[in-house]
C-alpha cells in the first residue's frame, strides 16, 4: 500500500500517523517483508505487519523481528525503540498453523518453530535501548510476551490483553510463565495463565503493567511524545539503568545495592554525567552525547 500523503513516495505500509498527521509521516529506513523499520525523529519504530493474520508470529516475522531489534541497537539515530502492530491487532501470538505443521513434520525432534521463538525473543530482550510497547489492539499469547519484554507500555483504551495459551493447550515459550509471576501477585499470574482470560487495557493499567492509556486516535502521537521525552535523557544512563533493573531481582538485595554504587562510580567518569550536572548548575537544558 502506498502512503496517502500527497507528495510521499513511500511504498511501505501506511501507518495510522500518516493518515491522521501528514506532516509527521515517518521516514522509511529499510524494510523487511513482515516487520517494518522506520525512523521518526530520535525513535525507531518497529511495526509488525501481518494484519490479515492479526500480526501472528510466524517463522519469517520472528526472524525479521530479531533483525529489526539488532538494527535498532546499532542505529546511531535511534535513542528509543517503539514496537507496535499494523491494523487492528498488536500481536495475536504465535502462528498456530505453523506450530502445528512443525509438530507434525518431525515428531519428537527439536522444533524449528520453538528455535525461531527463542531467537526472536532473545533479540527483543537483548535490546540495550529503552523499548516502548504501543498497543494498538489485541495482544495475546506471544503479544503479551512481547509487552513483558518492553520497558514501558502505552495502550489504546480499546485494547485487550492476556496470555491465552491455555485456551489452545499450548505451553508458553516467549516468557509469560516466567515473567508474569515476577510482575504480578502470584495468584493473578496463575489466573491469567490457567484461564487464558483477556483483560481490558484499563485493568492492566491498574496493575501497573500498562503505564499509560490513550484514545486510539491519539495513541501514536502520545507514544512518540514519550519516546522524544526519553530521547532527551542520557542514552548511556538509560542503558545502564535498564541493565541494572533487569538483573537486580536475580541478586540478593545487599549485592544489588553494592552493584548500584559501582555503577554510580563508573558513571561519574562519563561525559553525560558531567553534562547533566553542568546543565543543572548553569540553569540550561542538557545535551547528552551518550558518552
Amino acid at each position: 500500500m502506498r502512503c496517502r500523503r500527497s507528495r510521499c513516495s513511500r511504498s511501505t505500509p501506511r501507518t495510522a500517523a500518516c493518515a491522521r498527521s501528514p506532516t509527521s509521516c515517518p521516514t522509511p529506513a529499510g524494510n523487511l517483508m513482515t516487520v517494518h523499520y522506520m525512523n521518526r525523529g530520535p525513535a525507531a519504530w518497529i511495526v509488525l505487519d501481518r494484519p490479515e493474520a492479526l500480526n501472528a508470529l510466524d517463522f519469517g516475522m520472528l526472524e525479521e523481528l530479531a533483525q529489526a531489534m539488532q538494527r535498532a541497537d546499532a542505529d546511531p539515530d535511534a535513542r528509543v525503540v517503539v514496537l507496535t502492530g499494523q491494523g487492528r491487532a498488536f500481536c495475536a501470538g504465535g502462528d498456530i498453523a505453523q506450530l502445528r505443521a512443525d509438530m507434525e513434520a518431525a515428531p519428537g525432534q527439536p522444533s524449528r518453530y520453538v528455535d525461531a521463538v527463542e531467537r526472536g525473543f532473545d533479540a527483543v530482550r537483548a535490546l540495550s535501548k529503552p523499548l516502548v510497547g504501543c498497543v494498538n489492539g489485541v495482544a495475546v499469547g506471544g503479544g503479551l510476551e512481547l509487552l513483558l519484554c518492553c520497558d514501558l507500555v502505552i495502550a489504546a483504551r480499546t485494547a485487550r490483553i492476556g496470555d491465552g495459551h491455555a485456551n489452545y493447550g499450548i505451553f508458553p515459550g516467549g516468557g509469560s510463565s516466567a515473567l508474569l509471576p515476577r510482575a504480578l501477585p502470584i495468584n493473578l499470574a496463575r489466573h491469567l495463565l490457567f484461564t487464558g482470560a483477556l483483560w481490558p487495557a484499563a485493568r492492566w493499567h491498574e496493575l501497573g503493567l500498562v503505564n499509560q492509556l490513550a484514545d486510539l486516535t491519539a495513541l501514536e502521537q502520545e507514544t512518540q511524545t514519550l519516546a522524544e521525552d526519553l530521547a532527551r535523557k542520557s542514552p548511556r544512563l538509560l542503558a545502564r539503568l535498564k541493565q541494572t533493573i533487569n538483573t537486580c531481582l536475580d541478586k540478593p538485595l545487599a549485592q544489588a545495592l553494592r552493584d548500584e554504587l559501582g555503577e554510580l562510580r563508573s558513571h561519574m567518569q562519563s561525559a553525560d554525567m558531567r553534562e547533566g550536572t553542568s546543565a543543572f548548575l548553569e540553569k540550561r537544558t542538557p545535551l547528552y552525547s551518550g558518552n
